[in-house]
């Protein structure tokens, strides 16, 4: 059996109450915001919502299905190249055939080339081209060049003309033989008027132009 508590034991004492602390509310501030609530705040704007059961079903499109089985590339290729690759791919080859024939037509002009000069050269006992005129080649003078000792009628032609050319063959004589004397006047003549086609003193082809374009022909 329990024994009974003895006397002055804390049993005896009166149970104690829980203790309630009260702390005023701040409905000040609530009140207010329920009142700005109720009275709507002017710097805000309304917006309706429109009831998401209200829309038009009309106006949405369905999209088409997608194909997850089919692989095929779009049309016209096979490769999956678009209308764009396959104009660069066309120009890229028009390019490289321009290209190609450009170097075809140089590579046929050098071989070309090559070939005229690799020509055969005549051989040496091939006849030679016979020369128009023997004696032109025979004196470097050209054809009738009269010189220092020879004699005739051209001489004295040559004298008879010279006579005619001031300060050139003054005094000479006419009696048809090239002297000395007339080499120098020949000489004289070429250094004043220039002629230099001829040897210094030898009447040749441009020394015989030279003094019949300025004499008049012998009667």
């Amino acid at each position: 059996m329990p024994t009974p508590p003895a006397s002055g034991s804390p049993q005896d004492q009166p149970p104690l109450e829980p203790i309630v602390v009260l702390r005023p509310r701040r409905t000040d501030a609530l009140a207010e915001l329920f009142r700005e609530m109720e009275q709507g705040n002017p710097g805000l704007e309304t917006v309706a919502v429109p009831d998401p059961h209200s829309w038009d079903e009309g106006e949405t499109q369905e999209l088409p299905p997608v194909r997850t089985g089919d692989r095929t590339p779009p049309r016209g290729d096979r490769f999956g190249f678009g209308p764009g690759l396959r104009r660069a791919a066309v120009g890229v080859a028009v390019t490289a055939a321009a290209l190609v024939g450009f170097g075809g037509a140089l590579l046929l002009a050098g071989r070309n080339d090559d070939t005229g000069a690799r020509t055969p050269a005549p051989s040496a006992s091939a006849e030679p081209t016979p020369t128009a005129t023997a004696t032109s080649a025979d004196d470097p003078d050209g054809a009738g060049t009269l010189r220092e000792g020879d004699s005739g009628p051209a001489v004295t032609d040559l004298q008879e003309r010279l006579l005619r050319i001031p300060d050139v063959y003054h005094d000479g004589a006419t009696g048809g033989v090239y002297d000395a004397t007339l080499r120098a006047a020949v000489a004289r003549f070429q250094l004043w008027y220039g002629i230099r086609g001829d040897e210094t003193g030898v009447y040749g082809n441009d020394t015989r132009q030279a003094l019949e374009s300025r004499t008049a022909p012998t009667g």
